[in-house]
């Protein structure tokens, strides 16, 4: 296909003016969509109590696998799409573009649907109990029936930023976090319909989010457009690897989740899984942090490494691991200083509860110091085509050595040895991503 002469506002700005062009409105979005969770949290156990909070933490995965599904395809397809624009080539864009927000929906459909039929052996299968099934089956049904509209909602989202719109996809994620905050008080509070209620909040908050990212479409200068294709196997392919990697990452939170609230239960029972719960949405929003650091600059490595422009890729890194390890200090000190006060957000719970959620966020903490920069660097890898170095951070972080770790730890240090699991995993990877960083540019 041949090159149109198409100029981009990223082939004459600034680095550095590019980078926080992306990073504002991406960290800002994303810091509301935190604060749209933890809110969520306080809300279920403030009105529901600490065992409604174990249910949905429970069935959180669901969410999670959804969400996994949304970026493998939303991040493969934009990491093309951004390609394609620096090759100066919108019209093969366009067909990834239509590509991907056509199988997502598909996709994600059927998957709902056919989880829906086994949601009462799925919600044992994830780990609830007597006292949380009700809980996490009621959340997971609203969640399997219409969870397609936010995995449409999220792939559009990124693809609407790597197409020039990240202000607009922070409009989004705002509109999105007010409407979820707003109907789960009306849900839980006003109207009492419990769980069911708040997963009812987030599927219509993301709906709302998805006809403002739809006003894309009639902007002067957007690419986006839905074009007729033929399904292009070998597109699809294509997409499906390079966005593995952030699949695995999401999937990985699912494991690590699965696999905690497991470890809690035969350890310490519900009192351990509502610790867990408790530390697990405060995870959520510095992953969602720290996702919005790999979400700013993987538009702009996409874009770079198309248009072959290397000396901008290494500065785009450069600033993104500065920004992660300053984060994750900031992040390690509150996780130390104010433990206490994050744990009571989330309702008046039992002294049992407290006991183990107060020292837990303190050890735990401890890993966003490496966190942050493992994301950038899984990122930097997976926009530049070295997918399996990108899959191996993926897949490390949560799923191989941390289950490893989980084998171990619990029978050596007890509950501490929980809680250390993620903050070692972190830092392995990171080691070997120095290994194999310092073996590839020598």
């Amino acid at each position: 296909m041949k090159k149109e002469q198409v100029v981009n506002r990223l082939d004459t700005e600034s680095v550095g003016k590019s980078f926080l062009r992306y990073l504002i409105p991406s960290m800002v979005g994303m810091l509301l969509m935190a604060v749209n969770i933890v809110i969520d949290g306080i809300m279920v156990g403030n009105r529901l109590g600490p065992v409604a909070l174990a249910g949905v933490g429970i069935a959180a995965p669901v969410y999670t696998v959804f969400v996994a599904m949304s970026l493998w395809i939303g991040i493969g397809a934009a990491t093309r799409y951004s390609a394609m624009m620096g090759a100066k080539r919108p019209d093969k864009a366009r067909v990834i573009f239509s590509h991907a927000i056509v199988s997502i929906f598909i996709l994600t459909l059927i998957v709902g649907l056919t989880a829906f039929v086994f949601r009462t052996e799925l919600a044992y299968l994830l780990g609830a109990n007597a006292d949380t099934f009700q809980y996490t089956a009621g959340y997971m049904k609203v969640m399997l029936l219409f969870g397609f509209i936010f995995t449409v909602e999220n792939a559009f989202s990124i693809l609407v930023r790597n197409d020039g719109g990240p202000n607009l996809s922070m409009i989004a994620l705002v509109a999105t976090a007010v409407v979820n905050i707003g109907l789960n008080y009306v849900f839980l509070f006003i109207l009492d319909y419990g769980v069911e209620g708040a997963a009812a909040a987030t599927v219509i908050g993301a709906f709302v989010g998805l006809v403002i990212l739809s006003t894309h479409f009639f902007r002067k200068k957007s690419n986006l457009r839905f074009v007729r294709f033929k399904f292009n196997r070998k597109l699809f392919l294509l997409i499906l690897v390079i966005g593995f990697p952030s699949f695995l990452a999401e999937v990985g939170f699912s494991v690590f989740t699965i696999s905690h609230n497991i470890t809690f239960e035969y350890l310490a029972g519900t009192a351990g899984v509502s610790a867990f719960t408790i530390l697990n949405y405060v995870h959520s929003v510095m992953l969602l942090l720290f996702l919005g650091m790999g979400a700013a600059i993987q538009p702009l490595i996409s874009y770079y490494r198309g248009a072959g422009s290397e000396i901008k890729m290494k500065k785009t890194v450069r600033m993104a691991i500065g920004t992660a390890l300053g984060a994750g200090i900031f992040f390690l000190l509150v996780g130390q200083f104010a433990a206490a006060p994050i744990a009571s957000l989330f309702g008046d719970f039992p002294e049992e509860v407290m006991k183990i959620a107060v020292p837990g966020i303190k050890l735990f903490f401890i890993a966003y110091l490496f966190m942050g920069t493992n994301f950038v660097m899984m990122t930097y890898y997976q926009s530049i085509g070295q997918i399996r170095m990108a899959t191996w951070i993926t897949a490390a972080r949560e799923i191989v050595v941390l289950l490893i770790l989980l084998a171990i730890m619990p029978r050596l240090f007890g509950l501490t040895g929980v809680w250390l699991a993620i903050p070692i995993s972190e830092f392995i990877v990171l080691m070997t991503i120095y290994y194999y960083h310092k073996k590839w540019n020598n």
